[in-house]
């Protein structure tokens, strides 16, 4: 898997948030901003953080 940047405000990579979602068991954006912070600034990354929610949990 390419390790890409997916929340620029708060320089968050993707590989982080996969792992936040394997490790705590995250079903949602805000799961995933609490957990991380990705999402919380301009919102920007949310569908992306949807899309690795999709991916992770499916």
């Amino acid at each position: 898997m390419e390790d890409i940047e997916i929340c620029h405000c708060n320089g968050i990579m993707k590989s982080e948030i996969v792992q936040a979602i394997k490790e705590k068991g995250l079903k949602s954006v805000e799961e995933v901003g609490e957990a991380t912070g990705a999402g919380t600034i301009c919102g920007g990354c949310i569908p992306d953080i949807e899309d690795i929610l999709k991916d992770v949990n499916s």
